[in-house]
């Protein structure tokens, strides 16, 4: 009984402690949490090495498997105008497997959660751009070089019947997915499907397909890669006004 008296009377002498001094002990804790953060800012590199962990690697998997089916399958296609179409076909699809990826942030309706970070939505877009680009850039090139040494495909060809098409698909897919009015990763995937559309119509008339001229076709690539570089650019600008 004396002992149970002397814990009791012990634990009466202890300071009492108030709540407004607890609360101001986490706000301190709080404040000292948030000073020590900030002095280990994430540096570019490792900006782009978390980008690059955050991104679904299937995609990239998926545009292999497409350039990979391609290369198997052109040898045994019978005639070179199903050969053209079916590089053409590849070439669109390859950029359409961008789409699921590259605006996932919109289709979870996590571009508020980016807008809130440390680095800004607009720095959060090039990154991912510029990772997909440096892994399609890779794969195209492999693909070109190996296509126009082991496929007897001259470059000229290959850059008029795949590079042509994909670049036009991507500024679709960039044009209206980025653009100043809404449209959803299906609507984009639905006009790349009308540009197949057209660009079949334009294999299937031999009289315009013969027509254009080498020089022409340069100029069309060349135009399709700066309206591709364009809309790049616009992308990254306008990204933070979408939302």
């Amino acid at each position: 009984m004396n002992l149970e008296k002397a814990l009791k009377d012990y634990g009466n002498m202890g300071p009492k402690a108030r709540e407004e001094d607890m609360y101001a002990a986490a706000a301190m804790g709080r404040m000292a949490f948030i000073q020590s953060e900030e002095m280990q800012v994430l540096s570019y590199g490792g900006f782009l090495r978390m980008q690059l962990r955050v991104l679904k690697k299937r995609w990239w998997l998926l545009q292999c498997l497409v350039l990979a089916g391609l290369w198997i399958i052109y040898p045994s296609i019978d005639g070179a105008w199903y050969g053209h179409r079916t590089l053409g076909v590849a070439a669109m699809l390859f950029v359409i497997l961008l789409i699921p990826e590259l605006w996932r942030n919109r289709t979870d309706q996590a571009m508020e959660v980016e807008a809130a970070a440390y680095y800004s939505l607009r720095q959060i877009y090039a990154a991912r751009m510029l990772l997909f680009g440096i892994a399609d850039v890779f794969m195209i090139t492999v693909f070109l070089a190996g296509a126009s040494m082991t496929l007897k495909l001259a470059l000229t060809e290959l850059l008029i019947q795949f590079l042509f098409p994909m670049t036009v698909t991507a500024c679709i897919c960039f044009g209206f997915l980025c653009g100043s009015k809404y449209f959803s990763g299906g609507a984009a995937a639905g006009l790349c499907l009308i540009w197949s559309a057209v660009w079949w119509l334009v294999l299937l008339n031999e009289e315009i397909y013969a027509a254009i001229t080498m020089p022409v076709w340069a100029g069309l690539i060349a135009l399709a890669l700066g309206l591709l570089a364009f809309v790049l650019v616009r992308s990254v600008k306008n990204c933070e006004k979408i939302w």
